[in-house]
């Protein structure tokens, strides 16, 4: 029994970095993406083509999308929280931040949903091993980042205070995400995605016209690369994690992104790490361990 404990927990875990790894490459991509795309129209885009491979995808499988009125209502709730506005906030913060920035600034996800959590839902135990993976996984971000990148702080706070607006909506989708349990994690991941593409690409019609662009080929394929993996892939692995490790388990994730999409970014946007990198990341893995793990022995009960 403890084996098969222990198995599906490597199995989580591994889906966690791989969304970590999936979620750590979108900034880059963004960053491609808005140099000649404008914001909305690049999630529009993002939330339409994902969606629609998401829901091809479940037609091959077999699996139905929810018919009720009230389940789209949920879909359409998730999406404002989800995609539409924290996405569009972000797409629009990296045209004046740097993605190092822009990282560090939407991490922390985990504190505001360890909040909410502990303060209005109070559907996941609050223990201080939390607590301490909060701290650790903070101090691990600001050593891999490093104090450099803040030197922008003063500069764009316009742009960084959209970005941290963009981080309490996903807190806010994380917990709200407990709601769609007994459904397959396609279905609320492609809904969701509908939805947010149904009000975005009006939005980026009237707003943006998109005919009259004429994107770079290195940003369209970014927005691919953008809507494929970081989103299609991306939000099928997120609702499983949603049901399996929890709302503020999952959302630990964040810590790992950041070395990933520093990497991502030091490769792709000439950008460098930090030497104390390699401390960081050790505060990070902590973190994820500390958040994620769940206690051992008989009178450790998973509530969520």
């Amino acid at each position: 029994m403890d084996s098969r404990q222990d198995t599906n927990i490597a199995v989580e875990l591994a889906l966690l970095l791989a969304l970590a790894t999936l979620w750590g490459g979108s900034y880059t991509f963004i960053k491609l993406g808005v140099a000649t795309i404008p914001p909305i129209t690049l999630i529009a885009a993002r939330t339409a083509i994902a969606g629609l491979l998401l829901l091809a995808v479940m037609r091959a499988r077999g699996i139905g999308m929810p018919a009720d009125a009230a389940t789209w209502q949920r879909f359409a709730f998730q999406a404002v929280l989800n995609s539409v506005i924290p996405w569009t906030l972000i797409a629009w913060g990296e045209r004046h931040v740097d993605a190092a920035l822009a990282t560090i600034l939407n991490s922390a996800a985990p504190i505001f949903t360890f909040l909410f959590t502990a303060i209005v839902t109070r559907h996941e135990a609050t223990t201080p091993r939390k607590l301490i993976g909060v701290v650790a996984g903070m101090a691990g971000i600001c050593l891999i980042v490093g104090v450099d990148a803040f030197h922008d702080i003063g500069r764009g706070l316009i742009a960084e205070a959209a970005i941290v607006g963009a981080t309490i909506c996903y807190a806010c989708a994380a917990i709200f995400s407990r709601g769609f349990k007994g459904l397959d994690p396609m279905a609320p991941a492609a809904g969701s995605l509908l939805a947010g593409a149904a009000a975005l690409v009006p939005a980026s019609l009237m707003v943006e016209q998109p005919w009259t662009l004429s994107p770079s080929l290195v940003s369209v394929l970014a927005l691919l690369a953008l809507a494929v993996f970081s989103t299609a892939v991306a939000f099928a692995i997120y609702f499983r994690l949603i049901q399996t490790l929890g709302s503020v388990g999952t959302t630990a994730q964040a810590y790992l992104r950041v070395p990933i999409g520093v990497a991502i970014s030091v490769a792709f946007l000439g950008e460098s790490l930090s030497r104390t990198a390699w401390i960081g990341l050790a505060c990070v893995v902590i973190g994820v361990a500390a958040m994620t793990i769940p206690a051992r022995g008989p009178a450790s009960v998973k509530t969520s």
